[in-house]
């Protein structure tokens, strides 16, 4: 059973990490969460991407949401073949959310460690990042460092890549 917003956040505060988390409605795209833009708290707001290689290999890359990400450049960025996005199966399969929920959180689901985190270097210079909480219903402002020791913690060193000119 994956984690939920609740397990998530309990997982937080186990780790002494302080986050705020701001519900709103459902939101699918960046569109969606741009429009919901006063209601957030300050920070850079993230985009995911579940990616699949020619290899097999799993990727959930993380940027601002304003990076244009060159799926054709990516490989050579991050080390990898070809990309594709994942199939919504797979997604839930390996971090447990669905499309629209994807979040930097979600490889606390990702106990078979199939996925490699990769963050952006300029999000990660950043102090604080607002991510979904494993669900698109909400958002969660966490320092860039807190979430580096979040993921150490539950799952690996993530990739912290120049993902952008």
């Amino acid at each position: 059973m994956p984690h939920t917003r609740e397990s998530l956040i309990a997982i937080l505060d186990e780790l002494a990490i302080k986050t705020t988390t701001v519900d709103h409605e459902p939101a699918f795209t960046v569109d969606d969460v741009l429009r919901m833009h006063d209601a957030i708290p300050a920070g850079v707001n993230v985009k995911n991407l579940f990616l699949k290689d020619a290899k097999g290999a799993l990727w959930l890359v993380s940027a601002p949401f304003e990076r244009t990400i060159d799926l054709k450049a990516l490989p050579n960025r991050i080390g990898c073949k070809r990309v594709s996005f994942g199939s919504p199966a797979l997604l839930m399969e390996t971090l447990g959310v669905i499309p629209g929920a994807v979040t930097p959180f979600a490889p606390v689901n990702d106990t078979a460690r199939r996925v490699r985190v990769v963050l952006d270097a300029e999000m990660m210079r950043a102090e604080t990042l607002n991510a979904h909480p494993l669900v698109n219903t909400a958002t969660t402002n966490i320092r860039t460092a807190d979430l580096l020791r979040f993921l150490r913690h539950v799952h690996d060193d993530p990739l912290v890549a120049e993902l952008g000119d």
